[in-house]
């Protein structure tokens, strides 16, 4: 190539081939062995060491989470290649900011030479690194108008009323003549007409679940794993009792999908552009409908009437009047179980959210025998929660050193295990390397009759198998190193989403299911000291839990108006409503109050013996007979006296 320098270098050549689906298959040279083929011989006439080929079938330029992608970064990192060659620059990546990135900045920080044969790339030629970002964009902008031509297709065949699921919904199968078309599946179609029926009849999703598990009818899933659906059986590996479990959310996909009055729904979740991964979901009166695509189960009278009764159920607020802003986020910190909003049964205040509490739902169902209250104030747990949001807004606008702390605590343990875990990734893929030779020098060795057939199978067997768990090991390192590079990135997330929210006086919904996955409240614990704290976790969006707050539980009857002693005067806050007295007068007046009642006991006590002992001396004198027994029956008298007087008791 003309611009670059000569050199005797002998480099370590990693070639990379590429085709996703989107390329297609029609053009032989766009095919993996055509590309395997001209590189190979590339790197023959340039008398370089061909270390290692990486493949990517079916996987699209725009994403750069291949598996062979990433193997070879590894073992570029590593040090086994100094070289990669493509056919084109489109097989690298077709999304133009990251490819930039590869070639610019990370090529050249590890010393490796890129070559894209084509297209004459070589980062040794400077003049023709020139054009290539312009290369880039052209890449991206086919790979963007291959993604709307698939939309397009897709949406053409969705509102000719085709089915592009790959299952049938529960209660449907595929025509075997038009897979395109969905007919009534006889077998479970009368569990779904009675799923609405009961519905009708003015049943919540609660009490139609509990009746499908009394009925001991298997699940959606379960039912698709029976008829051959393949990535069902993995939610009951533990307990087969599963299958026959059916959750809130089964019922209410059910009663809410158009599908069942013979309407096709789509576009449910739409991603934001090609580069997105994410599908935020859409209510469903948002969702795209096609109708009388094929024969409903249940009919389209029937189908809006339950969805104007499941509409009628949500509350928003309840019928004192407060606003559950919490409701499907607050959970009880050792069940896991929802917690519910329910009144406190106290004398009425000028907020409804201070006539509220928050129990454990599990507690309230079936009582201390399987969890225990968990209760907190409403208007705690709000406190709380607006004083959390606030600090880390602040700390996010304001303290970039706390922020960097909190970047770093979270992410300090993942970072370290990363570590291990891309030194362990390496020592897989250089092991892999070294199979990939042993296979081939075994092969020789068969071939030149060096060995026994038998012997090369039984050393092929051996490390066939070492390869299998190596790969696997492989992929399962490479997927929690990912996970762990998405939890560094969650935290700038969330702290760029945090900022919009700094100084806040009030929260809504909006606001808590913005910002927060989930609340864990733990019960009340009495510390030594005698005071009373609470433990709440928030677990933020993009983050998880950071730290738990500790909070003291309001003493409700604070929230009473003041009122002055009736025996001082002192203005003081009472703790009942029936309180007459403050603290000090209360005490001393309990305590003449106890000093007055054993006093009249006593009386009375002393009373009632002077009765006795007057009764029996009656007695004796009456009593006839010698001295000798005059003076029995005295002695007698009195000790009887004795025992039953209730001063000696």
């Amino acid at each position: 190539m003309a611009g670059i320098k000569e050199e005797k270098k002998i480099y370590l050549v990693g070639i990379y081939c590429r085709l996703s689906k989107d390329d297609g298959t029609d053009n032989e040279s766009a095919s993996i062995a055509t590309q395997k083929s001209i590189l190979t011989d590339y790197v023959k006439k340039q008398g370089w060491h061909l270390a290692k080929t990486y493949v990517d079938d079916g996987y699209s330029g725009t994403n750069f989470q291949r598996p062979s992608f990433q193997n070879m970064i590894k073992d570029i990192e590593s040090g086994l290649i100094n070289c990669v060659i493509t056919k084109d620059l489109s097989r690298l990546g077709r999304n133009y900011l990251d490819c930039g990135l590869y070639l610019e900045v990370f090529f050249p920080e590890h010393n490796v030479r890129y070559i894209a044969v084509n297209d004459g790339v070589d980062t040794l030629n400077k003049s023709a690194m020139d054009i290539t970002p312009f290369r880039n964009i052209l890449n991206e902008m086919y790979a963007a108008d291959i993604s709307v031509k698939i939309k397009s297709a897709y949406r053409a065949r969705f509102q000719q009323g085709k089915f592009m699921g790959t299952y049938p919904p529960y209660g449907y199968i595929k025509d075997p003549a038009d897979h395109n078309h969905l007919l009534i599946d006889d077998k479970v179609a009368h569990v779904v007409r009675e799923i609405f029926d009961l519905a009708l009849a003015g049943n919540g999703i609660s009490k139609i679940r509990k009746h499908l598990n009394r009925q001991h009818i298997l699940r959606p899933a379960a039912y698709a794993a029976e008829r051959g659906e393949t990535g069902f059986d993995r939610h009951f590996e533990d307990n087969e009792d599963n299958r026959y479990f059916w959750s809130e959310n089964s019922v209410r996909n059910i009663l809410r999908s158009p599908i069942y009055a013979g309407n096709l729904a789509g576009y449910k979740r739409i991603a934001a552009n090609m580069k997105s991964k994410k599908r935020p979901s859409k209510l469903p009166e948002e969702w795209e409908v096609i109708p009388d695509t094929h024969e409903g189960i249940v009919t389209q009278e029937q189908f809006d009437t339950v969805q104007q009764l499941i509409t009628s159920r949500r509350l928003p607020e309840n019928k004192g009047g407060f606003e559950n802003i919490f409701a499907g986020v607050i959970k009880c910190a050792d069940c896991g179980y929802a917690m519910r909003a329910m009144s406190a049964n106290r004398r009425k205040r000028p907020d409804i959210i201070d006539c509220v509490q928050y129990t454990c739902n599990n507690y309230g169902r079936y009582g201390n025998v399987m969890c225990t209250a968990h209760s907190i104030e409403a208007r705690d747990l709000f406190n709380a929660v607006l004083a959390d949001i606030n600090r880390f807004a602040d700390m996010a606008v304001n303290d970039e050193k706390a922020v960097r702390a909190i970047e770093k605590r979270l992410t300090e343990t993942d970072q370290s295990r990363a570590r291990a875990l891309e030194k362990e990734q390496r020592k897989l893929n250089k092991r892999l390397a070294e199979l990939d030779r042993l296979f081939s020098s075994l092969y020789e060795d068969k071939v030149m009759e060096r060995i026994t057939e038998r012997n090369f199978e039984m050393m092929s067997g051996k490390y066939q198998k070492e390869q299998l768990e190596t790969e696997a090991r492989l992929k399962e390192v490479t997927e929690t190193l990912n996970d762990s590079y998405e939890k560094s990135q969650g935290v700038r997330d969330f702290l760029s989403l945090i900022r919009n929210y700094q100084g806040i006086k009030e929260l809504d919904a909006i606001i808590i299911n913005a910002l927060i996955d989930k609340i864990l409240v733990s019960e009340r614990e009495k510390l030594t000291d005698g005071t009373v704290r609470q433990e709440i976790k928030i677990y933020y969006k993009f983050i998880g839990f950071v730290g738990e707050l500790h909070i003291t539980p309001t003493k409700r009857w604070t929230a009473l108006k003041p009122k002055n002693c009736t025996v001082c005067g002192v203005e003081y806050v009472p703790r009942s409503g029936i309180s007459k007295y403050c603290p000090a007068c209360a005490k001393k007046i309990q305590r003449e109050k106890s000093n007055e009642s054993k006093r009249r006991s006593r009386e009375r006590n002393r009373q009632a013996c002077i009765e006795l002992s007057a009764k029996n001396d009656r007695l004796s004198l009456a009593s006839t007979g010698s001295p000798h027994d005059a003076l029995q029956q005295g002695v007698s008298a009195h000790l009887h006296l004795f025992h039953t007087c209730p001063l000696n008791r």
